[in-house]
């Protein structure tokens, strides 16, 4: 009888470790999703960071090759009227 005591007692002991072994891996599963949210935001914000700079670099890049022309700022007004003149066009064109 002794035998079959001892096994119980061995099955209860491990059925305790595994109940503590299932509970610290609930608990570092809990700490890895909590962690995975907190990267997926950063991500997110350093995408549209990059976004923004991207568009500030594509501004700044713009600006410099009208400031790094020599023409004067007639011309420059009339470039960019002309522009606004074709994608008046082009506008007009998809509308069709």
């Amino acid at each position: 009888m002794s035998s079959v005591a001892e096994q119980l007692n061995s099955v209860l002991h491990k059925t305790a470790r595994l109940i503590e072994l299932c509970s610290a891996l609930q608990e570092e599963n809990d700490l890895l999703k909590l962690e995975n949210q907190q990267t997926r935001t950063a991500l997110e914000t350093a995408k549209i960071n990059n976004k923004e700079l991207d568009e500030k670099l594509r501004v700044l890049k713009l600006a410099k090759s009208i400031e790094g022309t020599s023409e004067k700022t007639l011309d420059i007004k009339q470039k960019i009227n002309e522009f606004v003149r074709e994608i008046d066009r082009c506008v007009v064109l998809l509308k069709k």
